[in-house]
């Protein structure tokens, strides 16, 4: 559900502060399916990120823009619980 996904990104954003980084919101303007939050952590590691509740899935279109992304050698991760928040800050600190 939408409410779930905000409580994991809410979580994101403070766990992403806790540890020096910003999590910015990703608008692209005409570009749809593009992940939900930019976290910038310092020595410039970037992640984009994508949430979900954790009974949701991807669309196709969101498949589609992190391939893109992925291809390019970005770093895309897709967080759909507290439990994923908190690897990926383990992962990243």
């Amino acid at each position: 559900s939408d409410l779930r996904e905000k409580e994991i990104e809410k979580y994101l954003i403070q766990e992403v502060e806790k540890i020096g980084g910003l999590c910015k919101k990703w608008v692209s303007p005409g570009s749809s399916g593009e992940p939900d939050r930019i976290v910038i952590l310092p020595w410039n590691r970037i992640y984009f990120v994508e949430l979900k509740a954790p009974e949701g899935e991807l669309s196709p279109i969101q498949e589609y823009r992190i391939e893109e992304l992925k291809n390019l050698g970005v770093r895309v991760r897709v967080l759909s619980s507290k439990k994923l928040v908190d690897w990926f800050i383990s992962e990243v600190s």
